[in-house]
C-alpha cells in the first residue's frame, strides 16, 4: 500500500487538477486500463476465464449493480471482494463526512453548509479502496435500519425536530456513498427489507419514517444468492431481480487442474500434501457433483475438497508428532481421515439415508484409481504385484511412518521399479516416497492384483 497524498484542503485538491469522476465511470477506467495493460483484474479466479469473467467485465463496463446466482462453494464472495481491485487505491473524501462525499459534491445537508462556510479551506481526508468496500450478510433478521437508516432518538432528544435531515442514522447502503456494497445470500433478507432497497438502486433516494432524502447516492451493489429453486429461505422478489441490470450464473471448475488450483489456493496446510491427493481430492469432489446420490440442487462446495487437503495435512501432522517422524507428509491412508469428516458437508437426495458412508467410500475409491491410471499410466507395475504373489505382507497405516514403511517393503528384481514410482511425483523425501509407493499399492489393490485388510488404524497390502 502506497502513501496517501499530502493534499489536505479543497482548494490544494483543485489546484492539483484533480478530477472527480462517478465510481461507475472509475471502475470502468480502472478495468479498461488493466486489460489494455496485459494485467489480470481478476487474481485468484480458476476457471471462470470463458464464462462468468467475461459476463461480469461487460456489466461493469455498463455500469450495472449485479446479482450473482449460483450453488455454494462456486467463488461468489471472492469474485465480489475482487471488485475492490477496480477502485483508485486512494480518493478524496470530506474529513468528517458521515458518507465520505467527495470534496467537489456533498450531499449532505451538514457537509453542505461546511462546504458554503469553508469555501477552499474545506479540509479534504484520502481514503484507501479497502475503505470503499461493505460487506452483509443477508439474515432474517436484518432491519431497514441495518441497510437504509433510522431516525436517532438521540439526535431528537438533544432537540431537533423528527423532519429535519441531521436526525438519521445512516444505514450501511448510504455509508456506502462512492464505494461498493456487497450483500451475501439476499434471498435471505425478508421481503419488506428487499422492498426498502427498490428506492435506493433506482431512484437513489433514501424514505426513513414517512421522510424522504434526496441524496444522489453514488453506489454499486452487487449481491449473491443461491438459485430459488434451492433455497427454501425466500426469494428475491421480482422488482428488486428488475433493479439489478446483470444476472450472473456462477459454476464449479470445469478442468481439473483448475480444481486442484483453488484447493492450493484457498487451503491452509499444516503438513505436505503431495500433487496425487490433491488429485483425489479434486476428483473426489467432482464424482459427488455428478453423483445422483447427491443433491445437486444444494451442490457441492470447492471448501469440502479444501477442509479435506487440510484433514489430510492435519493427519500427517498428527503422525508426525505422535510417531516421531522427521516430516509430515500426507499418504493415502490420511485419505480415510477426510472422509470420516467430510460427510456432513454432502446433502444427500431422499431415499439414501444409511448409505452415505458407502457412496462415500466409492467415489472415494474411483477418485483414487483415476489417479492411479493417469499418474502411472505406461509403468510395469508386473514385478511388485510377483513380490506380493510369493506371500509378501506391507503394512501401512496411521500409526506407521514412512521410513518403517519404506523398510518392510519387499526386494524386486532390477531394484528400479520403487525409483520409478517415485520419480512420478519427483519424491525428494522418505514421506513423499512413501506416498507414491502407497498409491501404486492401493491401485493394484482396486484392479483387484493384491488384496488388502485394513481394521484397528492399520492397512496390510497382501
Amino acid at each position: 500500500m502506497t502513501n496517501p497524498p499530502s493534499i489536505r484542503t479543497v482548494g490544494e485538491l483543485r489546484a492539483s487538477g484533480h478530477q472527480s469522476k462517478h465510481l461507475r465511470e472509475e471502475i470502468r477506467d480502472n478495468l479498461l486500463a488493466a486489460l489494455a495493460e496485459g494485467r489480470d483484474p481478476w487474481p485468484g479466479l480458476h476457471g471462470l476465464d470463458d464464462t462468468v469473467v467475461p459476463q461480469l467485465e461487460r456489466a461493469l463496463l455498463a455500469g450495472h449493480d449485479i446479482v450473482l446466482l449460483g450453488e455454494r462453494g462456486q467463488g461468489k464472495t471472492r469474485i465480489l471482494r475482487t471488485l475492490v481491485g477496480l477502485l483508485d487505491e486512494w480518493t478524496p473524501v470530506i474529513d468528517g463526512s458521515e458518507l465520505g462525499e467527495h470534496p467537489y459534491a456533498p450531499i449532505t445537508h451538514a457537509s453542505k453548509q461546511r462546504a458554503a462556510e469553508l469555501g477552499d479551506d474545506l479540509p479534504v481526508a484520502w481514503r484507501h479502496r479497502d475503505e470503499r468496500y461493505a460487506e452483509k450478510l443477508a439474515t432474517p433478521d436484518t432491519s431497514v435500519a441495518d441497510l437504509i437508516g433510522d431516525v436517532d432518538p438521540m439526535k431528537v432528544a438533544e432537540g431537533r425536530s423528527l423532519g429535519d435531515p441531521e436526525t438519521i442514522h445512516f444505514g450501511l447502503i448510504p455509508r456506502s456513498h462512492r464505494g461498493i456494497v456487497a450483500i451475501n445470500e439476499l434471498p435471505d433478507l425478508a421481503e419488506r427489507i428487499q422492498v426498502a432497497m427498490l428506492n435506493v438502486m433506482e431512484e437513489r433516494d433514501i424514505q426513513i419514517r414517512g421522510y424522504i432524502l434526496r441524496l444522489p447516492l453514488d453506489v454499486l451493489v452487487v449481491a449473491s444468492a443461491n438459485p430459488e429453486d434451492y433455497t427454501n429461505r425466500g426469494r428475491i422478489i421480482t422488482p428488486l431481480k428488475d433493479r439489478f441490470g446483470a444476472e450472473i450464473r456462477t459454476h464449479y471448475p470445469v478442468e481439473l487442474a483448475d480444481e486442484m488450483a483453488v484447493i492450493r489456493q484457498e487451503a491452509h496446510l499444516v503438513a505436505e500434501v503431495p500433487d496425487p491427493l490433491v488429485e483425489i481430492l479434486a476428483r473426489f469432489t467432482r464424482g459427488l457433483r455428478e453423483s445422483s446420490s447427491v443433491d445437486q440442487r444444494s451442490g457441492v462446495s470447492a471448501r469440502f475438497s479444501i477442509a479435506g487437503a487440510e484433514t489430510v495435512a492435519a493427519a500427517a501432522l498428527h503422525r508426525k508428532a505422535v510417531q516421531g517422524e522427521k516430516e509430515a507428509v500426507a499418504r493415502v491412508v490420511d485419505l480415510e481421515t477426510a472422509v470420516d469428516v467430510l460427510g456432513g458437508k454432502v446433502e444427500f437426495e431422499v431415499g439414501e439415508e444409511g448409505r452415505e458412508r458407502p457412496i462415500l467410500d466409492h467415489l472415494l475409491r474411483t477418485a483414487t484409481a483415476d489417479t492411479v491410471r493417469h499418474l502411472f499410466a505406461g509403468l510395469d507395475l508386473a514385478p511388485l504385484v510377483a513380490a506380493f504373489e510369493e506371500g509378501t505382507l506391507v503394512t501401512t497405516g496411521e500409526r506407521v511412518t514412512a521410513s518403517d514403511f519404506l523398510a518392510a517393503l519387499p526386494p524386486l528384481s532390477g531394484g528400479s521399479l520403487y525409483d520409478d514410482i517415485a520419480d512420478r511425483i519427483d519424491a525428494k523425501s522418505d514421506g513423499e516416497r512413501a506416498c507414491a509407493i502407497e498409491l501404486a499399492l492401493e491401485g493394484l489393490y482396486l484392479i483387484r492384483k493384491i488384496d488388502k485388510q485394513s481394521g484397528d488404524r492399520e492397512t496390510i497390502y497382501g
